[in-house]
C-alpha cells in the first residue's frame, strides 16, 4: 500500500505532529517556494509576477488577474485563483489547508488568508491543524482583514477592513469586527 504525501494528508485536513517523519518536507517546500517568491516580489511586469505565480502555485494564472507585490506565501500549490482577481499589496497566503479564490474577486492590501493553525492544548501546539478558505465569486476582502483556516466567504459578500472572519460568511452578506459579524445583508 502506498502512503499517503504530507502535503495530501494536509489537504485532507489532517493534523501534522511536529514528530511526523514527513514533517521537514514542509520546510523544504517553503524554502524552494521562498526563491521564486523573491523573483516575483522583485518583478514589476505583470506578465512576469503571473509566470513567477504561475510556477509557484503549479497552475495557470489567467491573464485578468492582477497581483501587486509583495505578496507572501508559505507553499504556494494549495492556490487556486480564478480569472479576473485582484489581489493588493502585502498579502499574506498560507496556504498548505488550502485557499481557493474564485472569479471576481477583490482583496485589499494587507489581507491574511491563514489555512493553517494550531491546537490549542500546550502540549500539542506545536502541531498543524490545517483547513481550507474558500472565497467565492466576486467577494472583497478589505484591506487588513484576516481570514482563518476552515472559512468559506459567501458569493458577493464583503469582509469590512480590519475584520477577523473565524466563521462561514453566507453569500450577499457584509461582515465586519473582531470577531467578525454580520452588518447588513447586500
Amino acid at each position: 500500500m502506498q502512503e499517503i504525501d504530507i502535503f495530501e494528508r494536509l489537504c485532507n485536513g489532517e493534523t501534522i505532529l511536529p514528530n511526523d517523519p514527513e514533517a521537514y518536507k514542509m520546510r523544504e517546500a517553503s524554502y524552494k517556494t521562498k526563491e521564486l517568491l523573491v523573483q516575483m516580489n522583485n518583478a514589476t511586469n505583470p506578465k512576469e509576477i503571473r509566470v513567477l505565480l504561475s510556477q509557484i502555485t503549479g497552475t495557470e494564472i489567467d491573464e485578468s488577474v492582477a497581483v501587486f507585490t509583495p505578496l507572501y506565501l508559505n507553499y504556494g500549490k494549495n492556490i487556486k485563483i480564478g480569472k479576473n482577481v485582484f489581489i493588493n499589496f502585502d498579502c499574506v497566503f498560507l496556504d498548505l489547508g488550502g485557499i481557493t479564490i474564485e472569479d471576481n474577486v477583490l482583496i485589499a492590501p494587507k489581507v491574511s488568508l491563514l489555512s493553517e493553525g494550531h491546537p490549542l492544548e500546550p502540549e500539542n501546539r506545536h502541531a498543524l491543524a490545517p483547513k481550507p478558505i474558500h472565497i467565492k465569486k466576486n467577494a472583497w476582502i478589505g484591506a487588513g482583514a484576516t481570514i482563518l483556516q476552515g472559512v468559506t466567504i459567501g458569493e458577493n459578500s464583503v469582509v469590512a477592513s480590519g475584520a477577523v472572519v473565524s466563521k462561514d460568511v453566507p453569500d450577499n452578506i457584509i461582515v465586519g469586527g473582531i470577531p467578525a459579524k454580520i452588518i447588513k445583508a447586500i
